[in-house]
């Protein structure tokens, strides 16, 4: 028996039920792609049943503002994907309201990419589309034992090849699940179930010995190390908080007065800073902690976080002084919402 079959055949016994497998909805498929770029299954289950809960169709997405999208993605990271969602829920909108059935109109849409377009054309259409995710590259790398690295264009359009070859068209939608699948649960990146794996017979990387090498990545990417220090400003139960800027990390999102360094700041350069930003030097520091690790894509940061008791105002552009009991209106990064959590006991 040929791979598809075989694929097909392990997916009507163990493939998973999830709620977006079981709807039509090009909307609530393109949902949950969105949210599960980047985020596992078990997490992203629950940020989707609050997602369409809140915004149950296009059009009431659309009319959000972007504060409430960023609010119900908060802990979700990457969050420009909520801002191009945003952007083509409006864009749908404009257009007559109707989520686009046509490929090309869909992938057109900011922030949908070719695996994107394929997934939810597969899975809302029922069209022939090969969505490869990672889950398919290392599949498909593996079973047929394919040396290019993936993470160059080569490597990318013979993959895509391979998977558009191998589709079933009758059931495209099911091909797909079933890819995803079993990558996720069966062919994991570390440890693979190859002793009890259907595929076997077939899987050229395992004939070969090459199961641990496969995908191939041709380069690694240099992580950047940054050092935030955030100040937490408090005065008569408020909390003055700003919103970041373009062009960087968690653009949009709100946060503390944040002094970044190029290296470790000592104990006596934090405190000359946290002075020289306020402007006085009768302050009442406090340290909340020191020395927090948040690993992103490409980044590493190290946090240290303060709380510092103002006797008046603090007055300067982009800083707004919000009520405790209505800061969960507004959207932060998430070491940020953790150390709120200190700020408010």
């Amino acid at each position: 028996m040929s791979f598809t079959p075989l694929l097909l055949h392990w997916y009507e016994r163990h493939g998973r039920t999830l709620p977006w497998r079981e709807t039509h909805d090009a909307y609530r498929v393109w949902i949950s792609e969105i949210i599960l770029q980047q985020t596992q299954v078990a997490q992203g289950l629950d940020y989707y049943r609050r997602f369409v809960e809140r915004f149950p169709s296009v059009d009431v997405l659309a009319a959000a503002t972007e504060d409430e999208v960023f609010g119900l993605w908060q802990g979700l990271g990457y969050y420009s994907r909520a801002r191009n969602l945003h952007a083509a829920a409006k864009a749908v909108v404009v257009s007559g309201g109707c989520f686009p059935t046509d490929h090309d109109a869909v992938r057109a849409l900011p922030g949908i990419g070719p695996y994107t377009a394929a997934a939810i054309c597969a899975f809302a259409y029922n069209q022939p589309f090969a969505a490869v995710d990672g889950n398919a590259y290392r599949v498909l790398t593996r079973v047929f034992d394919i040396p290019t690295p993936i993470d160059t264009p080569a490597g990318r359009r013979e993959v895509q090849a391979l998977a558009d070859q191998l589709i079933d068209r009758r059931r495209p939608a099911d091909w797909n699940a079933a890819l995803m699948d079993f990558g996720a649960t069966h062919c994991t990146p570390r440890q693979p179930r190859c002793h009890e794996c259907p595929l076997s017979d077939i899987c050229l990387s395992r004939a070969a010995a090459t199961v641990t090498d496969r995908p191939v990545k041709s380069r690694r990417v240099a992580v950047a190390e940054r050092f935030f220090v955030y100040v937490f400003l408090r005065r008569d139960g408020l909390i003055y908080l700003c919103r970041r800027g373009t062009g960087d990390i968690w653009a949009g999102l709100y946060q503390p007065l944040l002094l970044e360094f190029d290296h470790r700041p000592s104990d006596a350069e934090t405190l000359q800073a946290i002075i020289d930003n306020i402007g006085t030097k009768e302050l009442k520091v406090k340290t909340l902690e020191k020395g927090i690790k948040h690993l992103l894509t490409h980044r590493r940061l190290y946090i240290d976080a303060y709380a510092v008791a103002l006797n008046g105002p603090f007055e300067r552009d982009g800083f707004v002084a919000v009520k405790a009991d209505e800061i969960d209106a507004y959207a932060v990064p998430r070491p940020v919402e953790r150390l709120l959590e200190r700020v408010l006991e």
